[in-house]
């Protein structure tokens, strides 16, 4: 549902203001904790999957477009940071009180985030591109400080649009110009292999992968969730010390070591001589394969994505990225169980394989944009082709 629905939603942010936006979907999940019966369920879970198309695209441009340059990456780490601390939570919570109760609970930080959404500024990109000029020098104003001087990024910021008020408003086939090649290249590809690695079926089906390898379901999910909070904070600290590009081949390269342990754990488990090495190696590869996807997979994607793309086609590029990401998702999550029925060591022997080129893609193709404005960035890669 979600990637059926960020195709039209996305394109709600090229007229949209971002505050609005946000405070729609969080009224989501407060639905769902009033349910009476499975209607009101699917109606909930329906709001849900509507809210999340659209937050997870919303809310890294939003953070790009806010943020100076020397903290853009650092400060769009916090959402997977947040995300991680949520899962983690949801992991030791969700196992000794009801799912309704959890609902509830969940409501809470959705109302206080909607209260404090009335007291965050718009974007000032955003406001600068449809001539609110006072409004655009009162947000940077605000998200500077009263003495910053930002006479130099509005400059920047007003000659960038000056640019881009030449060309008139693309299409969503128009993103598919040459001019658009690089930084389409970029985004989808980075969003297609985040997916097809394998995380998000190794996250849904965690507890049975464990159980098929012989560990405790409980056990392992408790540590995986310990062990991916220390490393969303390790990847907030090094977003914008280290840059996008070595997070990412060092996030590859784990996934990819990890999933090969995984599914040479299948293969032992076929020798009864090795057979007791089985839940050694799986709990390995699961925790290393969480803490790997979180340093850098698991984010850095949609932070690229916010950066590559002009503001003139950053609707439709969101749209296409977003709907690559949740229609991947689907169908790796869809398929995990019939390939593991296949075979459970190919399957994740696959997943490793992926991982490789993921390695070969970013060092090939991705660019570092740490230190960089978004019209530097922007800029560079058109100019290229």
């Amino acid at each position: 549902m979600k990637f059926l629905i960020c195709v039209v939603s996305c394109l709600l942010i090229i007229v949209t203001p971002y505050r609005p936006i946000c405070k729609t979907i969080l009224e989501g999940k407060m639905f769902n904790s009033c349910l009476k019966n499975a209607l009101w369920l699917d109606v909930g879970r329906l709001s849900i999957g509507f809210g999340v198309g659209i937050i997870c695209y919303v809310v890294p441009v939003y953070i790009a477009e806010i943020t100076p340059k020397s903290h853009r990456g650092s400060f769009s780490s916090t959402n997977q940071l947040m995300g991680v601390l949520g899962f983690a939570l949801v992991y030791f919570i969700g196992t000794i009180i009801s799912w309704r109760s959890l609902a509830m609970i969940s409501a809470i930080p959705c109302v206080v985030q909607i209260i404090g959404l009335f007291f965050i500024p718009e974007s000032p990109r955003w406001l600068a591109k449809f001539g609110h000029e006072k409004e655009f020098e009162a947000a940077l104003k605000q998200l500077r400080g009263k003495n910053a001087d930002i006479s130099e990024e509005a400059a920047e910021i007003r000659e960038y649009m000056e640019i881009l008020e030449q060309q008139k408003e693309a299409s969503f086939l128009e993103l598919f110009q040459k001019r658009y090649a690089n930084s389409l290249v970029v985004g989808v590809g980075l969003m297609l292999l985040q997916q097809l690695g394998g995380n998000s079926p190794m996250a849904y089906y965690a507890s049975t992968i464990f159980e098929e390898a012989g560990i405790s379901t409980a056990l392992g999910l408790q540590l995986s969730a310990i062990v991916q909070i220390p490393v969303a904070f390790l990847s907030l600290f090094l977003m914008d010390r280290s840059g996008r590009r070595p997070l990412l081949l060092v996030s590859a390269g784990g996934m990819c070591f990890a999933c090969f342990l995984v599914g040479l754990s299948f293969c032992l488990k076929e020798l009864p001589q090795l057979k007791a090495l089985t839940p050694i190696l799986a709990l390995t590869g699961g925790l290393v394969s969480g803490s790997s996807f979180n340093i850098g997979l698991g984010v850095v994607p949609w932070i690229i994505m916010s950066e590559v793309f002009p503001i003139n086609v950053k609707a439709q590029a969101g749209s296409l990225v977003t709907l690559v990401n949740w229609s991947v998702s689907w169908i790796t999550t869809y398929y995990f169980n019939f390939m593991m029925e296949w075979s459970p060591a190919g399957t994740f022997f696959i997943f490793s394989g992926i991982g490789a080129l993921t390695i070969l893609f970013v060092a090939k193709l991705v660019p570092e944009t740490k230190g960089r404005t978004l019209e530097e960035i922007q800029s560079s890669l058109t100019l290229i082709l």
